[in-house]
């Protein structure tokens, strides 16, 4: 995929020069959303520049051929593909840029699976203006930026992230194979991610598992 490039645009008074990304990887299959955010993030002087690409195998290519991205902006939800198997296929990278999940779905199984994923950030693409680039501003600081505030995961849960991963995705309803695709795992591996969340829950099935990690607090 050759990837679209909106050109730099001047700085605003939003981001004063040095306060901005350098370049920004949008990875959205949504030609006039992506085109509207990558100009707002330039108007705004949050990025000197924006690169749009359309799939997890565009983004993919950009992320191991070039070297210059200090930003990816991450749509879930990505034609028939899910965005978070972009961790997956990039798990054996050094010094990757913070990944923020921009997605229609904002609910909390969402949320947590971004952060079990390893995302920096989430922002739902209904925010606002302010909320944009309040999030720019946060991650360009090092920091994370979730609904709800930026505390950390519950370290308490006896989880793995990738198998809190797994559970999220179950939360949501995905059937084994959508797991596998979204995850980038073999069946096997999936069926052994749940047999130790069943055995860490004692539970026996997948409506008992998501309703006791509910009460636990785990979803």
């Amino acid at each position: 995929m050759i990837a679209t490039t909106v050109e730099p645009g001047v700085l605003s008074a939003a981001s004063p020069a040095g306060e901005s990304f350098k370049q920004v990887l949008l990875v959205d299959d949504h030609a006039l959303f992506a085109q509207g955010l990558a100009g707002l993030i330039q108007q705004e002087g949050l990025a000197e520049s924006v690169v749009i690409v359309p799939s997890v195998e565009a983004a993919t290519d950009s992320l191991l051929h070039r070297q210059d991205f200090d930003l990816v902006l991450l749509d879930l939800a990505l034609n028939g593909e899910v965005g978070l198997s972009l961790f997956a296929r990039l798990s054996g990278q050094d010094a990757l840029p913070p990944v923020v999940i921009i997605s229609s779905s904002d609910d909390e199984c969402t949320v947590r699976a971004a952060r079990a994923a390893g995302a920096k950030g989430f922002l739902a693409k209904s925010a606002s203006r302010a909320a944009l680039i309040r999030m720019m501003r946060t991650i360009l600081q090092g920091r994370g930026y979730f609904p709800g505030g930026v505390a950390p995961l519950n370290t308490d849960i006896p989880l793995t992230p990738r198998q809190l991963e797994v559970l999220s995705l179950l939360a949501q309803g995905f059937p084994n194979k959508r797991i596998c695709q979204s995850l980038d795992l073999t069946e096997h591996t999936v069926k052994t991610h749940l047999k130790a969340i069943f055995t860490q829950l004692a539970v026996h099935n997948r409506t008992e598992c998501v309703n006791k990690a509910r009460r636990l607090g785990w979803l």
